[in-house]
């Protein structure tokens, strides 16, 4: 038990020291190697200059090391931790911080003295000599065949889960480690089948180039280079109902099941493989649930399970739709309806128009045989082309209504 505990506090530590879902990695020894960082933990006025040889941890103790800020110059030895401490440096002057390690002189970036809190200054000896060895070691085994062998997920491997726009996103932080002083070929890709459902499936930055992601595939294209080699995923899962169970079959071993999860009212999470549980906060303050156990061997599947996920009613978003859908029939049939009834109204007037012309035809007729006198003749006439008058006027103000070409008989 003490065992998985130690692994739970190793991913506390990589919490509060990362932001969530970011690899730990080493920083880069040239990128901070006399660089001045704020450190307001400090006394005021206050130099902590650091010396160390190649990378960081491995500490120069007893090492002098000099810092001057205007006219003030102070020396100083580093104690055990590689660390010399200066104090009561005059605020607002500027500065710089100097060693000398086996004829190798060591100079800061100049800074300026903060009146509140203090710096931290890291020099760093044979950082070109470090990088140079690296580079021809990793010439010298990119040439070499890579020989048969295995990796596996190393202990610093874990999974993350967080919420992010009402949707369950999920991290594997994994580090597929070499354990052999070569390349090695493990007799085809490391391939990685996620959950079935997963969404949005991302290799992040940071990951190997030799990742590629299709569908819920990840595959990771061999030989493997002595030593870890950084796989980083997001995928997305939904929540449902407020229960999922995360089941994850791993191609290679994984030495230690750790997991976290941001803590929500009502969370729970249980795993066969999860032996103990913590809590921790990250650096912004995010609770999280944290979980470890004994690793498993290659082939074996973690089952998480977590329950009590925040839930949003989809009732207000379906209401939303059947009201649009509603607005949207409504308008069809009345647009339908309105349309059909100019339809029957020009209909109407047509129909009209010609028993108007017969009618006046008629009496035409009848007035030449003289079978209608004059002076009813005249009246009846006027009626008649008064009526075709007022349904030609009509015609032309109903859609579609107009036919023309009847207005002369009139």
């Amino acid at each position: 038990m003490r065992g998985y505990r130690a692994g739970v506090f190793v991913l506390v530590l990589s919490l509060l020291a990362t932001a969530a879902g970011a690899q730990v990695n080493m920083p880069d020894p040239s990128m901070i190697n006399g660089r001045a960082l704020p450190a307001p933990e400090l006394p005021d006025g206050t130099v902590s200059v650091r010396t160390v040889k190649e990378s960081v941890g491995n500490n120069l103790t007893g090492q002098k090391v000099t810092v001057t800020a205007g006219s003030v110059t102070k020396s100083g030895s580093t104690d055990e931790q590689g660390r010399a401490m200066f104090t009561g440096l005059p605020a607002g002057a500027q500065a710089t911080a100097h060693a000398a390690v086996a004829g190798e002189a060591l100079d800061s970036q100049p800074f300026e003295v903060p009146a509140k809190g203090g710096i931290r200054i890291i020099l760093i000896s044979g950082v070109k000599e470090a990088a140079e060895r690296k580079a021809r070691e990793q010439a010298a085994e990119a040439a070499a065949p890579p020989t048969k062998g295995t990796v596996v997920f190393g202990g610093d491997s874990r999974v993350m889960m967080e919420f992010r726009d009402d949707e369950l996103r999920v991290f594997y932080l994994l580090d597929i480690v070499n354990s052999a002083r070569t390349r090695v070929d493990i007799g085809g890709p490391l391939v990685l089948d996620l959950p079935k459902d997963a969404e949005h499936v991302t290799i992040l930055d940071g990951s190997t180039t030799s990742a590629t992601a299709k569908g819920t595939r990840v595959t990771v294209v061999g030989p493997f280079p002595a030593g870890s080699t950084p796989l980083q995923i997001a995928f997305g899962l939904p929540s449902g109902n407020g229960t999922v169970t995360i089941t994850q079959s791993w191609p290679a071993r994984l030495q230690q099941v750790l997991a976290m999860v941001q803590k929500v009212p009502n969370l729970q999470i249980s795993s066969p493989q999860i032996a103990e549980k913590d809590e921790a906060r990250a650096q912004s303050g995010v609770p999280y649930i944290l979980g470890g156990g004994p690793g498993i061997a290659a082939g074996a599947a973690t089952v998480i399970t977590l329950t009590g996920l925040p839930v949003h009613p989809i009732w207000p978003r379906n209401v939303t739709l059947a009201l649009a859908v509603l607005i949207l029939l409504a308008g069809a049939w009345f647009a339908w309806s309105g349309s059909a009834e100019t339809v029957l109204d020009a209909q109407r007037l047509r129909d009209r128009r010609e028993s108007l012309l017969a009618e006046l035809v008629k009496l035409d007729e009848q007035h030449r045989s003289g079978r209608v006198d004059g002076s009813k003749y005249a009246a009846r006439r006027h009626r008649l082309v008064a009526d075709l008058e007022r349904v030609y006027g009509e015609l032309d103000g109903v859609p579609g209504g107009r036919s023309g070409g009847g207005e002369a008989v009139a």
